[in-house]
């Protein structure tokens, strides 16, 4: 059985994820940014006996890779993404300089993540969806098992994604939401970039954006 935790980081105030099946763990987009929210990831995963197996990024804009450095430095893992970002984790040194704001660097990346790929934890799996619009490579990853979806800056509660960056653009990423998402029934819940968790049911109904 898969968990999710959430944890807030940054300036962004990003949610990073650890999935996990109480033994192993990924991470997902590690925005930690300083020794304070380092020590908070490194302690739950101490304490709750979590080995991290890889680290993957939904996307690469600079609230989510602000960690990476620091993951490759202590667990020895790299960030694993889609091709299609490669550019922009490429590009974070610049974009954190445009906002003022220290970052090491992220090491190369250990490998690039396919759409319908399948990443696996001990006995369970996720299942890779591809939803460009908020970003080119934009992934996210679904456990049919738990109905849940960890989405990347796709779907929040009321909200969608800005498409004013890079590689933005909203017909693509409503076509993602409708396409890639939705599909996925009304119960599934949406565990977002940022805000609180949700639900497909809810945005179906309440959304904006999605009228």
């Amino acid at each position: 059985m898969l968990r999710v935790s959430k944890f807030t980081f940054n300036p962004f105030q990003e949610n990073t994820y650890v999935i996990h099946d109480g033994k192993e763990a990924i991470v997902v987009d590690p925005g930690c940014w300083n020794s304070s929210e380092e020590r908070e990831l490194a302690d739950f995963l101490t304490k709750n006996g979590l080995t991290p197996i890889r680290l993957v990024l939904t996307h690469a804009h600079i609230d989510h890779i602000l960690g990476c450095a620091w993951m490759h430095k202590r667990y020895g893992l790299a960030p694993e993404l889609h091709q299609e970002d490669l550019r922009i984790l490429k590009g974070g040194e610049r974009t954190a300089s445009m906002y003022g704001i220290p970052y090491d660097p992220a090491p190369e990346p250990k490998g690039f993540i396919q759409a319908g790929e399948t990443i696996r934890i001990g006995q369970d799996e996720l299942k890779v969806l591809f939803v460009p619009g908020h970003a080119p490579g934009h992934i996210a990853f679904y456990s049919e098992a738990e109905k849940f979806v960890v989405s990347g800056d796709v779907l929040f509660q009321n909200s969608v994604g800005r498409v004013d960056l890079p590689g933005g653009d909203m017909d693509t990423l409503l076509k993602s939401i409708r396409e890639q998402l939705f599909p996925l029934g009304d119960d599934v819940t949406i565990h977002s970039g940022h805000g609180p968790a949700t639900t497909i049911g809810r945005e179906k109904r309440s959304n904006p954006f999605l009228k």
